[in-house]
């Protein structure tokens, strides 16, 4: 009997996992494609002009940011979470068929995605702007996703649920209340709804879902990412399983009260505004000690990071995430929103910890699973390498070029001169910010460059790779 046969049949289903894992590579070289795409439309404005209105940036800006959190992010969730139930709780999955469901419901979502952004249907809402009966089928898929998870730890043979199960559950949890309500909606067509919130109550429920999405969507899940694959990939047991379970409680309780900071110097009420930059400020704590519990797993054996290039993706990962969860709640404090807010400083920090949190744990995740799955080593780790060093060139180059230019934006803005008058028009900002949004464009390319390459080196494991060592398949 086969490897494949042996996790497939009869012990865990993992060709779901396979199909989920393949999609997210692909899904990650899209949205890095569509971003310096329109990352060249802000640097070079005639290619706004280029098939007028469905390739403007206004219309492929959502496509962007939705094919790399909801398809690239939600793809590798749903890879990950199916695989590290199956392991840690050694049984299969509750129902296989369900997983597939789960599986094409969330690609029909995507592609419902592709063809109505371009088409302008859209909600208008950051991470929200699907409408109405996409929301539906989200809310099914991610249901029957959620239930299937539910099902395979109640069914587990193990004594205690593993805490990165728990991370994952507790962002289902939210996830699917964060939707609902945010989604709420009265249509008038079947591309257009209107909010049934309004004004201030509008604003503070999307930020409430916004900075959530962050929250659960973009961390919790990613934390039960990097609590398996950190240890499975150094071989070491996670530094503090006491100090994993205070990260998990205490991010599930404070972080939900966050999205007001999104709101300062706005018609919110100047409480909430000071009460989510006071929990903000807080959050630094539990965040800062799930980053040096993955961190200390390597204590005295960081010698690993020499040549295990996918731990590498995994550890530098970290030092993103503990950098971007202090930065936000600087960010949120008000004297500093003030500058920052509605500039390309928001920007940089977004993407330093979409591109340097997110996707580095992901592609870490996703080059280990590979192994396993199709129980081959990797083509090349040379390749992992390059790789490697493409992906963070090219996000410093992203974010430092983003900082300055935000912090300049800012100081822009807001200079006047002895009789009060600003300084510097409008348009002689954009004019200045025009460097960088070409370093930020190179540093993007620098990423898709990196994908490139993993998808290659994915593609060439699977069918050319050695058969995984022993001592590799039972790690």
């Amino acid at each position: 009997m086969t490897n494949e046969q042996d996790l497939e049949n009869p012990k865990y289903h993992f060709n779901v996992v396979k199909w989920f894992s393949i999609s997210a590579v692909i899904y990650l070289i899209v949205g890095a494609l569509v971003g310096v795409f329109i990352a060249a439309e802000l640097a070079y404005p005639l290619l706004n002009s280029l098939g007028m209105p469905y390739t403007g940036f206004g219309r492929l800006r959502p496509l962007h940011t939705n094919a790399v959190i909801f398809a690239f992010g939600g793809s590798t969730l749903m890879a990950t979470a199916f695989y590290i139930v199956q392991r840690t709780c050694h049984v299969p999955l509750w129902s296989n068929k369900l997983a597939w469901f789960t599986f094409w419901g969330w690609t029909a979502i995507i592609v419902a995605a592709v063809i109505s952004f371009p088409m302008g249907w859209t909600q208008g809402k950051e991470y929200a702007e699907l409408e109405w009966p996409v929301d539906i089928a989200i809310a099914v898929v991610w249901l029957s996703y959620f239930f299937n998870f539910v099902m395979t730890l109640a069914n587990r043979k193990t004594s205690h649920i593993y805490v990165a199960n728990w991370f994952f559950l507790g962002m289902m949890v939210m996830i699917t209340l964060l939707h609902v309500v945010n989604s709420l909606a009265i249509p008038i067509s079947w591309h257009k709804s209107y909010s049934i919130f309004s004004g201030v109550h509008d604003a503070m429920i999307q930020w409430w879902w916004g900075h959530n999405a962050v929250g659960f969507f973009l961390t919790a899940g990613f934390l039960g990412i990097m609590y398996y694959f950190v240890p499975k990939q150094a071989n070491l047991p996670v530094y503090s399983y006491r100090l994993s379970v205070i990260h998990f409680w205490s991010l599930m309780f404070g972080y939900v009260w966050l999205g007001a900071h999104h709101l300062q110097y706005t018609a919110l009420p100047n409480w909430a505004g000071s009460l989510g930059a006071a929990v903000s400020i807080a959050m630094i704590i539990p965040s800062w000690g799930g980053a040096v519990n993955g961190l200390m797993t390597l204590s005295g054996a960081w010698h690993k990071l020499r040549d295990d290039y996918v731990l590498r993706f995994l550890i530098v990962s970290l030092a993103f995430y503990a950098m971007s969860t202090f930065e936000g709640p600087i960010m949120s404090v008000k004297n500093v929103n003030a500058l920052s807010h509605y500039t390309d400083w928001t920007i940089g920090h977004v993407h330093s910890g979409a591109l340097g949190w997110v996707a580095m744990v992901s592609i870490g995740a996703i080059y280990h699973m590979v192994t396993r799955l199709w129980d081959r080593e990797i083509y090349s780790v040379k390749l992992v390498n390059t790789h490697f060093w493409l992906h963070t060139i090219g996000i410093i180059l992203y974010i430092a070029a983003m900082w300055v230019s935000g912090i300049m934006q800012g100081l822009m803005w807001r200079a006047t001169d002895e009789y009060g008058n600003l300084v510097y028009t409008f348009i002689e900002s954009v004019a200045a910010m025009h460097p960088y949004y070409t370093i930020r464009m190179i540093g993007g390319l620098f990423v898709l460059a990196g994908a490139s390459v993993m998808i290659y080196n994915i593609i060439m494991t699977i069918r050319h790779g050695k058969t995984l060592a022993p001592a590799m398949k039972k790690a």
